[in-house]
């Protein structure tokens, strides 16, 4: 038997504005807040569902540098350009991580400064097949 991820937990000095962004983002929900923190995920399926929940918790610890883990997101129902005009209005900004502008994908940052990327690829909303990832991406 082996594990699979069931939760991502990130620090942040505004829970709730996170949680709101990539609920956004992501098409999720808000599924549970207790004491300060946030946890959003796929509405049908909740906490334990294929996908993980994202639980946001409160901190006030400064965050110290590059975060060592980026999330990666792909469209789903629309080509890259309109899903990244979609993420701008919706708070991201973009992000520059020393980028050639010969990528393949855009690097934003959400409201807090975390950075992710949106890559080119479109999937299918229910798309179960993992890739590897490509130096850089």
């Amino acid at each position: 038997m082996a594990c699979r991820i069931s939760e991502l937990v990130i620090d942040s000095r505004d829970p709730e504005r996170l949680a709101a962004f990539w609920c956004e983002v992501l098409g999720f929900v808000v599924l549970d807040r207790l004491n300060g923190s946030v946890e959003i995920g796929p509405e049908k399926e909740g906490f334990g569902g294929l996908q993980p929940t994202i639980c946001f918790n409160p901190t006030d610890d400064p965050r110290m540098g590059k975060l060592p883990l980026h999330i990666d997101v792909n469209p789903t129902d629309r080509d890259q350009e309109a899903e990244l005009a979609r993420l701008l209005a919706a708070g991201a900004r973009p992000a520059d991580v020393g980028q050639t502008g010969e990528e393949t994908w855009h690097v934003l940052a959400d409201p807090e400064g975390n950075e992710f990327c949106l890559l080119r690829r479109r999937l299918s909303e229910t798309s179960k097949r993992g890739r590897l990832p490509v130096a850089g991406h």
